[in-house]
């Protein structure tokens, strides 16, 4: 029996993108929506969860898995933060915002999500930035869930499978967002496949699991092509942003389709994590940002805050895969319903 009932899974996209409308539209074109738990406290999770059970909703939860290697840094790890912080002065000076002190704890609450999707299950949880652990894919397992976990590349895929999850989200370089790589030859590196499909063969080869593509997924066409490859449905981030279920923020959807916009890049400038984002003056200012995620992601809050607030997408995190241009407005639910149509 397939472990989902459509080849359309709606991203989930932490910071507020990802909605309960979002899931409603995505599932009313025929697709599968996900939440995010990233950035959200548990509590907060949890009321999300109970939002969209109430309007009877499908859909999955993601947990973002925290590194410890971030949260304990060396003296020389907390030099290179420090220097940061001095560098983003002038950005915080342009909108008069005080950048907090680096905050070195913040494990997402990892334990209390857990805790309570296993107390409540949801239909699919997924994980992003590393694997949660054997224990854990079995107690959410055993409670219910669909256990997902995402990869970037061939040995991510091998240590994923040890654990045995249900199934790999596999996420190439062009896609959009945060990389959820774990291992150091990662998404992006030199050695990485050139398309999503290249991506899928290798991984296909390499473990025997259920596998969701995720990168450039564009069209009904990149839809198509991504199943004869050797998936069971494809994630969907970057074309559902300018919708209006979307959270995304106005001045986002407006960027991604600002003619001044011409390429993505891979940065770390926002959260110190690397990231596809539109290239705005922020990421060409950052361009060395240096390794400290989530600490760089709460140093420039503020800044982000204020240039949305503003309107000024130069100093604002951009999230777009490689094919952002063909991101469009309108209801999310048309967009699903062209994807699977066309495929």
């Amino acid at each position: 029996m397939p472990l989902f009932d459509t080849p359309f899974i709606a991203a989930p996209m932490a910071g507020g993108t990802s909605t309960t409308a979002l899931v409603r539209a995505v599932q009313e074109g025929g697709g599968l929506g996900f939440l995010a738990a990233g950035y959200k406290s548990p509590q907060a999770m949890v009321a999300e969860i109970a939002a969209a059970r109430s309007e009877g909703l499908r859909f999955g939860m993601n947990v973002f898995v925290p590194d410890p290697g971030q949260l304990h840094p060396g003296p020389a790890v907390l030099a290179q933060l420090e220097a940061y912080r001095a560098e983003l002065q002038p950005d915080a000076e342009r909108y008069s915002v005080t950048l907090p002190p680096l905050r070195l704890d913040d494990d997402d609450a990892w334990q209390e999500k857990i805790d309570a999707l296993l107390a409540d299950p949801v239909e699919y949880v997924s994980f992003a930035f590393g694997l949660p652990g054997t224990s854990v894919v079995k107690a959410l397992q055993k409670a219910g869930s669909v256990v997902i976990t995402s990869v970037t590349t061939v040995e991510e895929a091998r240590a994923a499978a040890e654990e045995g999850p249900d199934a790999l989200a596999v996420q190439h370089s062009s896609a959009g967002g945060h990389t959820t790589a774990f291992l150091p030859r990662g998404a992006g590196s030199a050695t990485a496949p050139g398309t999503t499909a290249a991506l899928l063969t290798q991984v296909r080869s390499a473990v025997e699991l259920p596998l969701i593509a995720a990168g450039a997924i564009t069209d009904g066409e990149a839809l198509r092509e991504a199943l004869a490859a050797g998936a069971s449905a494809v994630q969907v981030g970057t074309a559902l942003v300018r919708t209006e279920e979307s959270g995304a923020r106005q001045t986002h959807k407006d960027a991604l389709g600002d003619a001044q916009f011409r390429e993505t890049a891979m940065t770390r400038a926002f959260t110190g994590r690397l990231a596809r984002s539109l290239v705005n003056d922020f990421v060409r200012d950052h361009a060395n940002a240096p390794v400290g995620y989530p600490a760089i992601h709460h140093l420039t809050a503020p800044v982000r805050a204020s240039a949305s607030a503003a309107g000024d997408p130069h100093r604002l995190n951009l999230w777009a895969g490689t094919g952002w241009r063909t991101a469009r407005t309108g209801s999310a639910t048309d967009v699903v319903k062209d994807f699977l149509g066309g495929a």
